[in-house]
């Protein structure tokens, strides 16, 4: 079982910057991803972007250049750092920890979600 903490969200102005952090407790394995979704309201969860445990990264092509992932496996957090905030930024972010199949990452585990309002 796993359990994943968010924290970092909050309000900022357009342009600004967030870094958003997700602990994890219990294993991670060598095949887990993990990622950052997120959902605004009246839309679908989104992908954001995630990393596997060797460090390849995956953004979505609306925050690519501005949003960079990373991980700390000896501590099993994971990280989402946001430049250049838009307003459509405006969203609650879930951390994932996704398990690979052998064929796509299912994503089985979600954290609680942290606020991120993008307003000035």
């Amino acid at each position: 079982q796993v359990q994943l903490v968010e924290s970092g969200g909050g309000l900022v102005q357009p342009g600004g910057s967030l870094r958003l952090s997700c602990a994890a407790s219990g294993t991670i394995s060598s095949i887990n991803a993990m990622g950052w979704y997120r959902q605004a309201p009246g839309k679908e969860r989104e992908l954001v972007a995630r990393i596997t445990h060797g460090g390849i990264t995956n953004y979505a092509s609306p925050v690519k250049g501005r949003v960079i992932i990373s991980r700390d496996n000896a501590k099993n957090t994971v990280y989402l750092q946001m430049n250049s905030l838009k307003p459509e930024d405006t969203a609650v972010y879930y951390c994932s920890v996704g398990k690979w199949t052998g064929t796509y990452y299912r994503w089985d585990y979600w954290g609680q979600g942290t606020q991120v309002t993008v307003s000035s």
